[in-house]
């Protein structure tokens, strides 16, 4: 990939026949054929709960074997006593074997819904309105079916790429306590020859949704945030509840909660949100654009800051970020507590850590009585930023250029994190994939009514398809 300038708007012109067509007609053939294996998917139930990623996994690895892949490039694992959180490596063997692989990497799991809170049945796909309805519908089974179905496309035709193409599915992205196994760390650990590669795609790319339809801009995730969980604890002698004590342990809680609701960490940015404020402040013709772009200058200008800040999408890409998430206290109606707790999820900012975070906590709560203790939960490693690498980011916003015209492919970073943070163990430079756009208040991802406009499906599938075609030759 070191020569991409002669080559690359050859190779995006080869390989771009859909393009044109790709706002046309919903019901191309191979579009159905896309459909049917998104809707199996997505109905799949793959909660940690009750479902099950190791059929869906199966599931996905009989369509490639009709497509024409063999056992032998198909490994479906499950992990020892976890017989519903197996996942599935494909490979697609490339013409030279010294040239390093690409990694699509997709998680099949979901996050818990509850049929009850939402408008649909979240188990079932429904199209409305323009818009695919499900748990998973965007999250993250629309990758998941647009990377699988790729590697169908690619074998039909009879495709031959220059380098190997690996296709991992994986369970347990979304766990968020010890008893969920994370499938991409759990290869990592165990079979890291499956998963071996120069650089992957992976989710976090997306876009932004515009007023008036189709996106806005496209987001190249290149950097994502660390999350870190701390318990608020406080105990007490407790008693009955007639004797009443100013020494509450609820009280004192309570009192440590409002002023974490107070912390704001410092402006910390990085080479890949400046980049992000500079772009997408440009593009923007109100005050906090003009601060995006003056904050990226200047990120000492404390002005820009809160007026940048003002903005909830934003905030969280100029600092570290902690919120409370569950709070637990009390043994009895009739009794004051005893012991109180509260979980506080961080999201740390590139290049400050968990003790840092610790430190600010404790320091604005300023109550000995208060402790601050590290979760329990499993624990993400770090994840290490890739390069902005031309390699990878110019032959991505050149083909996005002809697929979508005039909207721009900005480096971003996540205020969340991906699995990712597991491939940084092996040193795989990691990005998220542009094309599936949405508008992240009505999106539902992880709440109710997920959902994602089938224009940004069926035309993100194209510009994926390309992408992966262009980087698979090159």
């Amino acid at each position: 990939m070191k020569h991409i300038a002669p080559a690359l708007m050859a190779t995006v012109a080869l390989i771009l026949p859909l393009a044109a067509t790709a706002q046309g007609a919903t019901e191309r053939p191979d579009r159905t054929a896309f459909r049917s294996l998104y809707k199996e998917l997505v109905e799949t139930n793959t909660t940690s709960s009750v479902g099950d990623c190791t059929k869906a996994a199966q599931q996905v690895a009989a369509r490639l074997r009709t497509a024409g892949f063999t056992d032998r490039d198909l490994t479906l694992y499950v992990p020892d006593g976890r017989p519903r959180d197996g996942g599935l490596v494909a490979t697609y063997a490339g013409s030279n074997a010294k040239e390093p692989a690409l990694l699509l990497l997709a998680h099949i799991d979901v996050v818990e819904a509850k049929r009850e809170d939402w408008v649909r049945d979240p188990f079932t796909l429904i199209e409305e309105d323009g818009y695919f309805y499900a748990r998973g519908s965007s999250d993250d089974k629309a990758q998941a079916a647009i990377f699988s179905d790729t590697l169908i496309r690619w074998k039909q035709s009879g495709f031959k790429p220059r380098r190997t193409v690996k296709l991992a599915l994986t369970c347990g992205e979304e766990g968020t306590n010890e008893r969920v196994l994370n499938g991409a760390g759990w290869l990592v650990d165990n079979r890291p020859e499956l998963v071996k590669a120069g650089f992957a795609f992976n989710e976090g790319g997306g876009g932004r949704t515009a007023p008036g339809g189709g996106p806005e801009t496209l987001g190249v995730q290149v950097s994502q945030k660390s999350p870190r969980n701390f318990n608020l604890e406080v105990t007490n002698r407790g008693g009955h509840s007639s004797q009443p004590q100013p020494d509450n342990a609820i009280y004192r809680l309570a009192a440590a909660l409002t002023k974490v609701s107070t912390l704001q960490f410092p402006v910390n940015l990085n080479p890949v949100s400046t980049a992000y404020l500079a772009q997408a402040g440009a593009l923007r013709k109100d005050a906090i654009g003009a601060a995006m772009v003056q904050l990226s200058k200047q990120p000492n200008d404390a002005q820009a800051a809160a007026l940048v800040s003002s903005d909830l999408s934003l905030n969280p890409l100029l600092r570290t970020t902690c919120v409370a998430t569950l709070i637990d206290g009390g043994h009895a109606a009739n009794a004051l507590p005893q012991r109180v707790t509260a979980s506080i999820n961080c999201r740390i900012a590139p290049g400050e850590t968990a003790d840092q975070t610790k430190a600010a906590i404790e320091q604005v709560i300023a109550d000995p009585q208060v402790q601050v203790l590290r979760s329990k939960i499993q624990e993400r490693p770090v994840a290490v930023t890739p390069p902005l690498d031309p390699a990878i980011l110019k032959p991505i916003a050149a083909i996005g250029a002809k697929h979508f015209p005039g909207i721009p492919v900005i480096p971003t970073q996540s205020a969340g994190a991906t699995d990712a943070t597991y491939l940084s163990k092996l040193n795989i430079p990691t990005y998220g994939i542009p094309g599936l756009w949405n508008d992240p208040a009505t999106a539902g991802t992880h709440g109710l009514n997920e959902r994602i406009s089938s224009d940004a499906l069926y035309r993100g599938r194209d510009y994926i398809y390309d992408v992966a075609t262009y980087f698979a030759l090159h």
